[in-house]
């Protein structure tokens, strides 16, 4: 029995609101880390590198393609991210939980490599309002739109590969749905026995 942590991936449209929700879950549970991810896309205005990923140019992200160092790797729209394998195996065998926030083929990547790995989906309620909140941003035009519009439809197709699906219709539900989850895969037996494995043992003496 082991004490590691669990490692999750969490997929969804851009728009539905994958990053807002991660974003609370982190701050409202203890030993779960969202994983920096590396990527070649520009830094968007209040973004921070290291925080909310590791902004690199495209020859360095091939450089650590090369050199296997990424536990999965993806082309989204134009740019590459990928997902550091040595952080994510060294905060796992530290006992903690780690979220990876990936896109389906980085998902799937994932489950090859790490069948226990936890896949959760994240859906909006409607097209109407994934476009809304795309809109919303104020960053892009009506073609750049559009494309993510198309996109997302072919990224929620593939919802079903997931282990567990959550709405983001109500955020606040949304979060209890999040975290009920994380509470649940917890509360597994073999996480159990591995925590409790004196206690368990004195009720059985």
């Amino acid at each position: 029995m082991s004490n590691t942590g669990t490692l999750y991936t969490v997929s969804a449209p851009s728009g539905a609101g994958k990053t807002s929700l991660v974003k609370a879950l982190i701050e409202q549970t203890s030993s779960l880390r969202v994983s920096v991810s590396h990527t070649t896309r520009e830094m968007r205005p209040g973004e921070k590198d290291g925080v909310n990923y590791h902004f690199v140019e495209k020859a360095e992200f091939e450089k650590m393609v090369g050199e296997s160092a990424f536990l999965e790797h993806a082309k989204v729209f134009t740019n590459y991210y990928g997902t550091s394998q040595a952080w994510v195996e060294q905060t796992l065998a530290g006992g903690e939980d780690v979220i990876l926030e990936i896109d389906w083929q980085g998902a799937a990547q994932v489950r090859k490599l790490i069948p226990h790995a936890v896949s959760i989906f994240i859906l909006p309620p409607s097209q109407q309002c994934l476009r809304e909140r795309l809109t919303g941003r104020g960053q892009d035009g009506e073609d750049v739109i559009n494309a993510r519009m198309a996109e997302a439809k072919s990224e929620m197709s593939h919802y079903a590969e997931a282990d567990y699906l959550i709405i983001n219709d109500d955020f606040d539900k949304a979060l209890l749905e999040f975290q009920a989850i994380i509470h649940a895969e917890r509360l597994k037996l073999e996480k159990q026995q591995a925590k409790l494995q004196s206690l368990l043992q004195n009720l059985l003496s």
